[in-house]
């Protein structure tokens, strides 16, 4: 890959995602409905010594002229798509603005991409929420359970992407990973949440218990997975990136709390579960792992570590960023 075009750049996923691509070399044209965030949230922006990267606002929902401007300009041959309306108990509160972006314009956009003949991937980033809640590991031809207006979206839109790849030959392979982590991640996700918490004085709201259990996975093993999947993973394909270590949101807690030499107990406070909430995802990457080589490298304790660091790193700046989610429709 020469240059890739990266959708949703702003995203901790994204911008994770430009940064490993600039570390190999790659020439990237970044994209995102907002201004670049401050650095401090910006992996692709920390000092990165190959590569080059060129940031362009543009937003989905409003700018498709302008996005397919761009992409027949530059004739960019893989594009990946990181731009999506997240956070899943969120989406109970205005479920049309999830519709909006994740189905609606998903389509345009799917309608848009038909018709550019030099495009040879379209990397489609979508969530094992459409699965809902699972029962043991899943492949990656489960079908659907959705149980939020987020997870309805995600799944209407993947099975416009799929229709759009069966009827026209559009390019789409997809990934669905598990919970990604790294530094550099919104303090309102549970890893730096937690950490950031445990280090200001705060407590955490464990809701129901930390009961559910899930499987977190580097962002960097995400990013090496998702640039061989956009190089040799198989057009209509889709492909789960996972661990094969299951812990509980409480584990993982208590795992954090015991690195920092904080008791669990003065770090938490129990909270309800939210409305929806899957108990499980549990993906089973074993497609992945076979057909094209991939492994995972970065333990779940040496993550944290990592997170960790960041964390003390920059501590004073993550103060003044937003500790819960802002929603922008």
């Amino acid at each position: 890959m020469s240059k890739v075009l990266v959708l949703g750049s702003n995203s901790f996923s994204g911008s994770s995602y430009v940064a490993y691509l600039m570390k190999n070399g790659v020439d990237v044209f970044a994209a995102s409905r907002s201004e670049e965030p401050r650095p401090v949230m910006l992996p692709y922006r920390w000092n990165i010594p190959t590569g080059s990267v060129k940031f362009q606002k543009i937003d989905i929902n409003h700018d498709l002229d302008a996005l397919e401007k761009l992409v027949r300009a530059e004739r960019f041959s893989v594009i990946a798509n990181f731009g999506a309306q997240s956070m899943v108990g969120e989406s109970w509160n205005k479920p049309e603005d999830w519709i909006t972006t994740n189905v609606v314009s998903a389509s345009k956009l799917a309608e848009r991409l038909r018709h550019i003949d030099f495009l040879e991937k379209y990397v489609h980033i979508t969530t094992p929420e459409a699965y809902g809640s699972t029962d043991g590991w899943i492949t990656e031809d489960t079908p659907f359970n959705p149980s939020t207006p987020y997870a309805v979206s995600r799944a209407a839109g993947d099975m416009i992407f799929k229709i759009y790849h069966e009827s026209f030959k559009l390019p789409v392979v997809s990934t669905r990973a598990a919970n990604v982590y790294g530094p550099g991640q919104q303090i309102y996700r549970i890893i730096p949440r937690t950490i950031f918490f445990v280090l200001t004085g705060k407590k955490l709201q464990l809701q129901g218990g930390g009961l559910s259990t899930r499987s977190f996975i580097h962002m960097d093993d995400v990013s090496h997975a998702t640039a061989m999947i956009s190089k040799d993973g198989v057009v209509g394909e889709t492909y789960h990136i996972s661990t094969d270590r299951v812990v509980s949101i409480r584990e993982l807690v208590e795992m954090i709390c015991k690195m920092l030499g904080k008791p669990f107990e003065d770090s938490v406070e129990i909270a309800p579960d939210r409305v929806g909430k899957d108990s499980a995802y549990w993906l089973n990457s074993q497609k992945l792992r076979k057909t094209l080589g991939w492994q995972d490298k970065i333990s779940l304790e040496e993550g944290i570590q990592q997170c960790v660091g960041w964390v003390k790193d920059n501590l004073e700046t993550l103060k003044q960023q937003p500790q819960n989610y802002i929603h922008k429709p």
